[in-house]
């Protein structure tokens, strides 16, 4: 189980179930529903079942590239400690288990559920023919908050919408920062990245640019939910920390990765959905 967990990365589940909570708490409150323990539980095991398939499956297809790769030799397949029919069969019975813990949330997350598993699967795919990878990454995680909603509602609204589009460009900003690691690696294996393509400075550039577009959103998220002052306090907690993360990444000093991605994208996201739930429960 252990080695699972780490195939998967399931401390890296802390990026998108925050962002899940978010959508879930605030569909209770905009429809005034109580809380079902069930439901949550329910769309808890969704978000655990897809991203356990989707990252098994990346570290799948991409096996064959891990090998080669100096960073990512420890892996659990190149490494030999899970083999390859494991992972496959551990990405089917996730896939499985989703689509099945959909249908019984309703039938709008049932029907959606495939596409679901189209498009965060297919990313694992994206590498191998277009740069925009770091976006479709950032579609699949986008998914959390207004799936959480419709598990809720079964209906679309456009403030979910508004935290899944910050999503995707808070992930997509932060994905091209850690692409930066694998930049030369991508080039010699004709692998498509915006590091392989914009180079260091102005793949920095661009994820800034991304992080201001999340920023606006998270902004306009506030003003067109009529939001209180502990969702403000958590936007302006999460923009300093998107923030902080350009400071401390330079182009000729890449050594502080790691904390750039992982730490400081981790308590962002969750101080962020900490004070969003906060605000929703003295607000409504």
């Amino acid at each position: 189980m252990k080695n699972y967990l780490s195939l998967v990365k399931f401390s890296h589940t802390i990026f998108a179930m925050p962002f899940a909570l978010i959508g879930f708490s605030l569909a209770l409150a905009l429809k005034s529903e109580n809380l079902n323990w069930l439901l949550l539980v329910l769309v808890i095991f969704c978000m655990i079942f897809a991203r356990n398939s989707a990252m098994a499956f990346n570290r799948y297809v991409d096996r064959d590239f891990d090998k080669l790769n100096p960073r990512t030799a420890i892996r659990e397949i190149p490494a030999g400690i899970i083999n390859e029919k494991s992972a496959l069969l551990f990405v089917i019975l996730n896939s499985v288990l989703f689509i099945c813990t959909a249908f019984f949330i309703n039938k709008l997350c049932f029907f959606l559920s495939p596409i679901a598993l189209i498009i965060i699967l297919g990313y694992s795919l994206t590498k191998r023919f277009t740069f925009l990878c770091h976006l479709v990454l950032g579609l699949g995680l986008s998914l959390a908050p207004i799936g959480a909603y419709l598990a809720v509602t079964g209906e679309f609204d456009w403030l979910p919408l508004l935290f899944s589009l910050a999503v995707l460009f808070w992930v997509s900003g932060f994905d091209v920062i850690y692409a930066l690691q694998d930049q030369d690696f991508d080039k010699q294996n004709k692998l498509n990245s915006i590091p392989v393509i914009l180079g260091t400075k102005n793949s920095l550039l661009l994820s800034s640019v991304f992080h201001l577009i999340t920023f606006i959103l998270i902004f306009l998220a506030g003003f067109y939910g009529n939001f209180k002052i502990w969702y403000w306090i958590g936007a302006a907690i999460f923009s300093c920390l998107l923030f902080y993360q350009h400071i401390i990444i330079k182009p000729n000093d890449l050594s502080r990765i790691n904390l750039a991605f992982f730490t400081t994208n981790g308590i962002a996201s969750v101080a962020f959905a900490g004070f969003v739930i906060l605000d929703l429960i003295f607000s409504f």
